[in-house]
């Protein structure tokens, strides 16, 4: 088992944020071990639920997700790494709240699909992997897709409206 490093996390205005990734080859052992950097970054971070490569600088379609310990989960498909996702499709638009690490200052109000199935490949064995899901799983698959793709949750919100301040719990 590879053994993560926990990487610093860029935030907004970087340049990384705002570029469209690049795709991988998910069996390069660089990927690899991203992935695993991705999954014990995301851990030691609270109340954190994915995290995508351009959030710790590497511009890569490389992200990792896992709701199970959130309290609006409905689906959860537990702690996992995809590279070159893409939504096969989406559906039951809804707007709720997010947050971003690469944002932490600000939560907004974002569109997203409700049901979604995403594409992508499997670290390390490069073997396609299809999630059919809902909810808020669904929603931080879109999140972290968008990251890939050179988005941040601020670029989707209606208008200065939908953005607020993040409440601070002590």
């Amino acid at each position: 088992m590879i053994v993560g490093k926990v990487l610093d996390v860029v935030r907004a205005p970087d340049p990384v944020l705002s570029k469209p990734a690049i795709p991988v080859d998910p069996t390069d052992p660089e990927i690899v071990q991203l992935a695993a950097d991705l999954v014990a970054t995301m851990r030691v971070s609270p109340g954190c639920v994915g995290l995508a490569a351009p959030q710790v600088g590497v511009s890569v379609k490389v992200f990792c997700v896992d709701v199970a310990q959130h309290p609006k989960t409905r689906t959860s498909h537990g702690t996992f790494v995809l590279c070159n996702a893409e939504v096969v499709s989406a559906s039951r638009n809804e707007k709720a709240r997010e947050g971003c690490m690469s944002v932490p200052d600000l939560t907004g109000d974002v569109k997203r699909a409700t049901r979604l199935v995403v594409r992508g490949q499997e670290p390390g064995t490069g073997a396609e992997v299809r999630i059919e899901t809902d909810a808020f799983e669904a929603r931080a698959l879109q999140h972290e897709i968008d990251h890939c793709d050179g988005l941040l949750f601020i670029d989707r919100v209606a208008d200065a409206h939908a953005l607020h301040a993040r409440k601070t719990y002590l």
